[in-house]
């Protein structure tokens, strides 16, 4: 049986990992310098396309090295930008460190307090099924100021003190793991899940962060948020810059291993990219905390809110990071826009 998606590729022998400072390469031959050209000025030109709304950076690292590098006005490297919801795929890094040391089973039913009544049904959802965004729990993901909108009233109304009891409190809309439905709520659960497993929160869950995932592959700049309760808001908040995004992404291009040392459990990576089932017919698939097919088969990226997008394009070994603020209802044509700019950089053969 092939193989659902490409292999991931090793590190160059001669490229050594962007600890500090990132190795940096010449636009190759392979690169269609013309369409890029294009495309930049769509983004930064003094006639930009408004449908793309305000870009803050654009990063292209392809064979580990930094080949592209752009900055808006007033905006550059040591400049910190909202993750939004790509620091959802940074919560299934941290998750992955814990399984691989034995501190979480993914396939037990979760340990959720709210959920430990006699007879609850929402008592055997698993954290896969939350990783997937299939325990099947009622949560209106919304944005839109002045709709109705679980996601807002979680991150800064009655919710915003203890974001995982919110989102833990909600009921079920399906059975577990028969439907698919993206939810910013399942990750603050998931997000405490990881607190309680270690017995940390707040400063010293961040510290354990930065300890485990960040120092390790040289993020110096990340900023997460935690709520009063002391959970990381793992479904919107982890500020970084533009390089340390891309730190991130290469780690999972290479398979969750940084400089010949492993992190994330071996396939943990390819779970975040396998097809979750009981999709709805949309434009990208999901993943495990991973979006899917951004840029075509094979693909998967971390996506945020206002136009966040890390690229993983495992056949071009390429990450790209594109950062700003576009309008929601323009989303297909920012992910047009960051799958052109792969296209530029895809490698012969």
């Amino acid at each position: 049986m092939s193989d659902p998606f490409p292999s991931l590729p090793k590190a160059p022998s001669d490229v050594s990992w962007p600890s500090r400072e990132w190795q940096r390469a010449d636009l190759a031959d392979h690169v269609d310098r013309a369409s890029l050209n294009i495309l930049i000025q769509d983004a930064f030109g003094d006639a930009p396309d408004a449908r793309l709304g305000d870009t803050f950076a654009t990063l292209v690292i392809q064979g580990g090295k930094i080949v592209y590098e752009r900055y808006g006005v007033d905006r550059g490297p040591t400049d910190t930008f909202h993750s939004w919801s790509m620091a959802k795929s940074i919560t299934h890094a941290l998750a992955g460190i814990l399984v691989k040391h034995n501190r979480l089973d993914i396939h037990e039913p979760a340990n959720v307090p709210e959920w430990k009544q006699p007879d609850d049904p929402r008592a055997v959802i698993t954290l896969d099924q939350l990783l997937r965004m299939s325990g099947g729990l009622k949560f209106n993901e919304n944005y839109v100021d002045g709709e109705t909108s679980d996601t807002i009233e979680m991150l800064w109304g009655s919710g915003k003190d203890d974001t995982a009891h919110f989102a833990a409190s909600m009921p079920l809309e399906h059975a577990p793991d028969t439907h698919c439905s993206y939810s910013s709520g399942t990750t603050n659960i998931v997000c405490r899940l990881l607190a309680q497993a270690i017995g940390k929160y707040g400063p010293d869950f961040e510290a354990w962060m930065r300890t485990s995932l960040f120092d390790p592959i040289g993020m110096s700049s990340p900023i997460p948020k935690f709520d009063a309760a002391g959970s990381f808001i793992g479904s919107s908040f982890c500020f970084c810059t533009a390089e340390d995004f891309a730190r991130f992404g290469l780690l999972y291009l290479r398979d969750g291993v940084c400089d010949g040392t492993r992190l994330l459990p071996k396939g943990w990576v390819d779970y975040a990219r396998t097809p979750t089932p009981n999709q709805p017919d949309e434009l990208l698939g999901y993943g495990a905390h991973f979006w899917l097919g951004l840029a075509g088969p094979g693909t998967f990226s971390a996506n945020g809110y206002d136009g966040q997008r890390l690229l993983v394009v495992p056949e071009d070994d390429l990450v790209i990071v594109r950062l700003g603020q576009s309008p929601l209802e323009e989303a297909e044509r920012l992910n047009d826009w960051v799958a052109d700019l792969a296209a530029c950089f895809k490698r012969p053969g």
